[in-house]
């Protein structure tokens, strides 16, 4: 990669130039993001998983950069417009904006009025008024006249024409507008559909509205864009048309001696019709796409941070598990799982209206805890949850067992979706369903790699952003969590499998395929066997592995293979045997990291060994906590103001926290309540946080509840 674009990522993401170069090098010998940032660490100086995805988002943009260049510098020069100076500005972008504009006179377009201009020979004379050649427009036009142009003002109507693109294309005033543009104010006016159609309601906060677009919040306006897309609203800048014009004016007369008030007049015409005709729909629409591209950025950055959270929800482990997914009139299926998440049994009981079939739904589910041993019950949080939760009070469950609630979100997704029929496929959706609230229970993560992260619940306005950009955060979020927990080898899905660095789809199928054959993996070099898993993609999955009891206890760690040698020197140090070093403590704070650091091995590198020695295969998830609504609260009119209720955080966004208090809609927890003006919500709240809020307030026209934290 050209140095420009190396120094330029450092720059923006605040690196040493050595930290980018050398994680440019090592994407191009086919390392993944997980395994720099786990395992070179003294190449990176320490960059998290992140940092590094920064500089493959960027490496990836600059690669573009540099394709597009070459089809600009091609184009150019077949145009015989290519100089030693345009050649030089042109491969020194770092800005796709700036490229674009020195490329703008050569790019094909459509027929255009200065198109047309020039196809009657009128450039000579658009030529001599913009070189100032001209004292008398009208006499230097009347040349022009003939069978293609009528008279004088005809040929300087087509002139101006040819002015006001070569304004409309200059660099210099296009980004000059543009700062004038990200000063002013985005403006939003409802049109006559906004203000006939119910729908629009929603956006009404927005009908007569206006903020400074350097500081419009991302969820204000990316709902703005979406009203305008429906049809609700009319979105301008109101950047001023007379100020604009005249710094198209200053450029053209800055240095120049101006013969006549004649010409001035021609090219302030020209300048005031390229502004209002050419420059201001296209630097209107530019800054407000670069206005977009900043909120989406936050708004993916937002669903990013909550997608993290959720996937690291805490598990309640290889529990033999009953999932209930709850309902009034179908019923309740349930499934038994055992501690692996395989079905071992469902099964329909219906304890709730209209039925009312408690007393054989209770001796059914009291069967089933006895002949499945059953140590955990998860219940969807769907309809008739709280009911469900109630009827369970009444089951005998057994020692240690209790009861959670988990988010059905996207399991009616999960259980329609092909994933889903290649696991079951001879059970109907609503089995796999339970299934699955099941499994979110046992291993969160798990479960939900399995799900398309816009149907999880979480974020905002997921589906109005640049979905390339979200694809490549979420993809790089779930592959983060995935290789930070680590995954067991011998139980894993092809899904999960399919996360873990250098694998992919293709090779988690064989992974599985091998393993069936073999009967499991017992040490992680028996990964070489699998048919198209070579030395490249061992090293880069081989850590993120782990069997449980195999020989070598270094292969249930994140201790790298390529780093065991240094464990057994370790060892050998102390006069133990790596078996007994692994896992204790004690024996590891004997060990000085200093004496052995090596070349390929430094200091970074051995103090996460002894870490991961101390505690090997250790989860980096929290336990999972027992959580009740209050039993007093079934209906938003239950509700009264200045009430403190238990809930849990379901969604976090720039505009504030969504909070499950146990009914059908969730509260919100506006960004005002939650601290000074400009607090990120995210700093203060965690997803399925468990806390206390208040009620602020209940509509029960538009079903919405407004809530703040707790005082106590």
């Amino acid at each position: 990669m050209k140095e420009i674009y190396i120094k330029h990522i450092a720059a923006r993401l605040e690196l040493k130039a050595w930290q980018v170069e050398n994680c440019v090098e090592m994407f191009a010998d086919g390392d993944t993001i997980p395994f720099i940032s786990r395992y070179r660490k003294e190449k990176t100086g320490g960059m998290d998983d992140a940092q590094v995805a920064e500089v493959r988002h960027w490496a990836d943009v600059f690669d573009e950069m540099e394709k597009r260049k070459e089809t600009v510098l091609k184009t150019i020069g077949e145009a015989g417009a290519l100089t030693d100076e345009l050649r030089a500005r042109i491969e020194g972008c770092v800005d796709s904006t700036e490229l674009e504009d020195l490329y703008l006179p050569w790019r094909p377009k459509r027929r255009t009025r200065a198109t047309a201009a020039r196809e009657k020979g009128l450039e000579p004379l658009a030529d001599a008024l913009w070189d100032a050649r001209t004292a008398d427009p009208a006499a230097e036009a009347e040349k022009f006249t003939g069978e293609k142009v009528a008279t004088a003002e005809d040929a300087l109507a087509g002139a101006r024409d040819i002015l006001a693109e070569r304004f409309s294309e200059t660099p210099e005033i296009r980004e000059e507008l543009r700062r004038v543009f990200r000063t002013r104010r985005i403006c939003s006016s409802v049109t006559k559909a906004g203000r006939e159609d119910p729908e629009a309601a929603k956006y009404r906060s927005y009908f007569n509205f206006s903020m400074p677009v350097a500081r419009i919040p991302s969820h204000n306006l990316l709902a703005m864009l979406r009203a305008e897309n429906e049809g609700y609203l009319n979105l301008s800048i109101d950047a001023d048309p007379q100020r604009c014009a005249e710094s198209i004016w200053r450029f053209w007369s800055r240095g120049r001696r101006i013969p006549s008030k004649e010409l001035a007049e021609q090219v302030r015409t020209a300048g005031e019709d390229a502004y209002k005709r050419l420059l201001e729909p296209s630097i209107s629409g530019e800054v407000l796409r670069e206005a977009k591209q900043k909120a989406d950025i936050e708004s993916i950055r937002v669903f990013g941070e909550n997608l993290r959270q959720l996937l690291l929800s805490p598990p309640v482990g290889q529990k033999r598990t009953m999932a209930i997914d709850p309902g009034f009139r179908n019923g309740c299926k349930i499934a038994c799982l055992d501690e692996q998440g395989r079905l071992l049994y469902h099964t329909i009981i219906y304890p709730h209206p209209p039925q009312n079939d408690k007393i054989k739904a209770i001796m059914s589910v009291q069967r089933m805890m006895d002949e499945y041993r059953i140590e955990a019950v998860a219940i969807g949080n769907g309809t008739a949850s709280r009911e469900t939760v109630e009827f369970m009070k009444r089951i005998r469950l057994p020692e240690g067992c209790k009861v959670w609630t988990v988010s059905e979100d996207g399991a009616s997704i999960y259980s329609a979706s092909e994933i889903a029929r290649q696991e079951f496929p001879d059970e109907d959706v609503t089995v796999r369903g339970a299934v699955s609230i099941g499994r979110r229970l046992m291993d969160p993560l798990a479960e939900l790699v399995k799900i398309d992260p816009k149907n999880l619940g979480i974020g905002q306005y997921q589906h109005d952003v640049d979905q390339t950009l979200l694809r490549e955060q979420l993809d790089n979020t779930v592959e983060s969590c995935v290789n930070s927990v680590g995954v067991n080898l011998n139980t894993a899905s092809p899904w999960l499998l399919a996360y873990v660095a250098g694998i992919g789809p293709s090779l988690a199928a064989n992974i599985v395929a091998t393993r069936e054959k073999k009967g499991g993996f017992s040490s992680r070099a028996e990964l070489l066997e699998v048919p198209r898993l070579g030395a490249k993609a061992f090293q880069q999955c081989a850590g993120f592995l782990r069997i449980r009891g195999a020989e070598n206890p270094l292969d249930n760690s994140a201790v790298h293979p390529e780093s065991y040698g240094i464990v057994d020197r370790m060892a050998e140090s102390l006069g133990v045997s790596t078996r007994e070093l692994v896992g204790n403590a004690e024996l590891c704070s004997k060990i000085h990291a200093g004496d052995f650091v090596t070349a390929e091995a430094g200091l970074p590198t051995v103090n996460d060994i002894l870490k991961e020695l101390a505690k090997p295969g250790l989860d980096p998830r929290e336990q999972a906590a027992e959580f009740s609504f209050a039993d007093d609260i079934r209906t938003l009119e239950d509700l009264k103001e200045g009430m403190e209720l238990p809930g849990i955080v379901t969604n976090i966004t720039n505009f504030g926290a969504f909070v499950d208090i146990g009914l059908h809609e969730n509260g919100l927890i506006h960004v005002s309540k939650l601290g000074p003006r400009g607090t990120d919500p995210s700093k203060v709240l965690k997803l399925h946080q468990q806390l206390t809020v208040r009620v602020l307030g209940v509509d029960l026209d538009r079903r919405r509840i407004a809530l703040g934290l707790s005082k106590k």
